[in-house]
C-alpha cells in the first residue's frame, strides 16, 4: 500500500499542535495501560521531532520530568519539564548522560525509534530489532524496579525471540497496534510493565 503522510491522524496533529501524528500513539497507550502518571520521571528514546515529547510532558505535569534523546537535533518545546540530549543511544555512555538530566531512576522508558528505511523489508526489520536490543539495554541501565517500557517493533521472523528478550526483564508484556498506525505497516508496540532489577544478563 502506498505511503500516505496526510492521513486524518496527520491533520488530527496539525490542528491540535501536536509535532507528529505519532502523538495518537502514546496517547492511546498511555490510556489503555496506563504508563504515565503526574511526577513520573519519562525518557524518550529517539524522541525526534517531539510528538511523544510533547505528550509526556503533559501527562506528568510540572512536578515530572521528561528527558528526550535523538542523535538529531529537536527544537525545544518551551517547557521547563522536558530536558533535551543529543547523544547517539548506542554510545556507552549515553545512559550514564541521561542519568545526569533526569536524575535515576526512570518510572517509564517510551520509544518510537524507527530505522531510516531503505524499502528492503528484511533489512528495515533487521535494523529495527538492532534498534529495539539498543533501547532495551539502556532501559535495563535506568528503570526503577516495576517501571515500564515502551518500544516500537516491525513485525518478522525474529519477533517471537524479541518478545522473550524483553518479556524475561518485566513481570507482564503486550503487544499491540495502535489506532494511529499508518495503514500497511507492519509495526506494532511493546508495552513492558513492572520491570525486574534482579535479570542481571544484558539483552541481545
Amino acid at each position: 500500500m502506498a505511503y500516505q503522510p496526510k492521513d486524518a491522524f496527520y491533520h488530527k496533529a496539525k490542528r491540535e499542535g501536536y509535532r507528529s501524528r505519532a502523538a495518537y500513539k502514546l496517547l492511546e497507550l498511555n490510556r489503555r495501560f496506563r504508563l504515565l502518571r503526574v511526577g513520573d520521571r519519562v525518557v524518550d528514546l529517539g524522541a525526534a521531532p517531539g510528538g511523544w515529547l510533547q505528550v509526556a510532558s503533559q501527562l506528568v505535569g510540572p512536578k515530572g520530568k521528561v528527558v528526550g534523546v535523538d542523535v538529531q537535533a529537536i527544537e525545544p518545546l518551551g517547557t521547563q519539564n522536558v530536558h533535551l540530549l543529543q547523544v547517539d543511544i548506542a554510545a556507552e555512555e549515553t545512559p550514564a548522560k541521561i542519568g545526569d538530566l533526569l536524575g535515576f531512576p526512570a518510572d517509564c522508558v517510551v520509544s518510537d525509534l524507527s530505522p531510516r528505511l531503505s524499502g528492503i523489508r528484511d533489512a528495515d526489520v533487521s535494523r529495527s530489532v538492532e534498534l529495539v536490543r539498543m533501547a532495551l539495554k539502556v532501559a535495563c541501565t535506568i528503570l526503577r524496579p516495576g517501571g515500564h517500557f515502551v518500544i516500537k517493533a516491525f513485525v518478522g521472523e525474529e519477533i517471537g525471540a524479541l518478545s522473550k528478550e524483553i518479556g524475561r526483564h518485566f513481570n507482564s508484556l503486550d503487544r499491540t497496534r495502535p489506532e494511529a498506525t499508518r495503514k500497511g505497516s507492519s509495526e506494532i508496540y511493546f508495552v513492558a510493565k513492572g520491570f525486574k532489577r534482579s535479570v542481571v544478563s544484558s539483552p541481545g
